[in-house]
C-alpha cells in the first residue's frame, strides 16, 4: 500500500494519502485548496485515480480541496451528515465504511466534540483524528457548536477503547511532530491523561485562544466542499439514476436560484408588512462595511460567513421558534443563510427578495 502523510506549512495541516498500487484506487483525508496542484502532480506520479476526499470536519483553518479536486478529478467528497455541507456527495453518519482497493476499509467514527460533525477514521492500524485528539492535546471547543464534555467522551471511550498500538495521526501538529499510539495518549496527554470529565471541561474552558485566522472565510467556504458561493463555475456531484456519480457546471447564478427555490422568500411589502406587525427579528447578513453604508432600521447584524458559530450569541436568536426576516444586498447571501439557520433548528425563517437594493427603491 501506498501511505503518505504530507504537510502544508501555512495553516499546519496534515493531510493523508492511502492508496493501493494494484488498483490504483487512492483516498485523500483532509486536503488543502491550495496544495491541490502538488496533490494532482502526486496522483500522477504514482498512476492513481482519486476515489474519495474524506473530511474530518468543516474546518474552520484552512479551506478544503475537496470540491476542486472533485472538479478536476470526479473524486467524491464525504463529510459529516452533521456538518451542514449540503454540496457533499456523501453525507457521513458513524460507522460508515468507505471501501477501496483490493478489500481496502476506511471506517469512520463518530468524535463530535471540536465541532458537532466531527468524525476520525480507522484504517488498519492507524487513526486520523482530525482536530478531535492531537498529540499532547486537543482541538478546542469554544465555538462552531464545540461541546467540551462530548469531546472527553468520545476519546475516552471511543478511541482510546482502540488497541493500544494504534497509530495516531492528527490533523495538525504546531510542533513538527508526526504521529503518536492510542497508548502515549492515553497516558501521557496532559489535557486527559488521569483527568476526570469536570476536570477536563474546566481546561478547555480556561484555554483564551486567538481566534482562527482564516475563520471568517473558510467555514462557509467548507459547507461547500471549499468551493466559494461566489465563484463563476461549480462543479457540484449529482447522482443518475443508476445511483453513479455524474459531474454538473453551475454558475453562482444558478446556485443562488437553487437555494431560493428551497428556502420561502417574501418582496419587500410583505416585508415592510411583517416587520410593521412585529415580534419579528430582521437579520442582515451582509458584511459589517455594508451594514454602515446602509440597513434596515432595527436590523441585527450577522454576516452570513460567521452565522453558524455565532448565532448562539445573539440575543435575538435564542427563540428559534420565532420568526426571523434575512436580507442581504441582492437575496442570494440570504437564500444561504436561511438554508443554514433552517439546519441549525429554526422553525420560520424567511428571505427577502431583492435584499436591500429592493428595499431602497421600494
Amino acid at each position: 500500500m501506498i501511505f503518505k502523510q504530507l504537510f502544508d506549512k501555512e495553516t499546519w495541516t496534515y493531510t493523508y494519502l492511502i492508496a493501493d498500487p494494484k488498483t490504483k484506487e487512492a483516498v485523500l483525508i483532509d486536503p488543502v485548496n491550495t496544495e491541490i496542484d502538488n496533490y494532482i502532480s502526486m496522483l500522477n506520479s504514482y498512476g492513481l485515480t482519486l476515489k474519495y476526499s474524506l473530511e474530518t470536519h468543516v474546518h474552520a483553518d484552512h479551506i478544503t480541496a475537496g470540491g476542486l479536486l472533485r472538479q478536476r478529478l470526479g473524486s467524491q467528497t464525504a463529510v459529516s451528515s452533521l456538518c451542514g455541507a449540503q454540496n457533499a456527495d456523501i453525507q457521513m453518519h458513524d460507522g460508515d465504511v468507505f471501501e477501496f482497493g483490493d478489500g481496502e476499509q476506511i471506517k469512520t467514527i463518530a468524535t463530535p466534540g471540536h465541532t458537532p460533525g466531527s468524525v476520525s477514521f480507522l484504517w488498519r492500524d492507524k487513526l486520523f483524528t482530525g482536530d478531535s485528539l492531537f498529540i499532547g492535546g486537543c482541538g478546542r471547543t469554544d465555538f462552531q457548536g464545540g461541546d467540551a464534555g462530548a469531546l472527553y467522551d468520545c476519546i475516552t471511550q471511543r478511541l482510546f477503547t482502540l488497541p493500544d498500538e494504534t497509530l495516531v495521526y492528527p490533523g495538525h501538529d504546531y510542533q513538527q511532530r508526526w504521529v503518536s499510539s492510542i497508548m502515549q495518549e492515553r497516558t501521557t496527554n496532559p489535557r486527559l491523561a488521569g483527568k476526570t470529565r469536570e476536570e477536563f471541561i474546566q481546561i478547555m474552558a480556561n484555554l483564551n485562544l486567538p481566534r482562527p485566522r482564516l475563520i471568517d472565510e473558510a467555514v462557509p467556504a467548507n459547507r461547500y466542499c471549499g468551493l466559494d458561493e461566489n465563484e463563476r463555475q461549480d462543479a457540484i456531484a449529482r447522482r443518475d439514476e443508476a445511483g453513479k456519480p455524474v459531474r454538473t457546471e453551475y454558475t453562482a447564478q444558478e446556485l443562488v436560484a437553487e437555494a431560493k427555490q428551497k428556502v420561502k422568500e417574501v418582496d419587500v411589502p410583505t416585508a415592510k408588512a411583517l416587520i410593521a406587525a412585529g415580534n419579528i427579528v430582521v437579520l442582515d447578513v451582509r458584511e459589517p462595511d455594508e451594514y454602515s453604508a446602509g440597513h434596515i432600521e432595527g436590523a441585527v447584524l450577522l454576516p452570513r460567513g460567521v452565522l453558524e458559530f455565532r448565532y448562539g450569541g445573539v440575543p435575538e436568536l435564542q427563540d428559534k421558534a420565532k420568526t426571523v426576516l434575512v436580507y442581504c444586498k441582492t437575496g442570494g447571501r440570504s437564500a444561504f443563510a436561511t438554508q443554514a439557520m433552517e439546519l441549525l433548528g429554526f422553525k420560520n425563517v424567511l428571505s427577502m427578495a431583492g435584499g436591500f437594493e429592493a428595499w431602497q427603491k421600494s
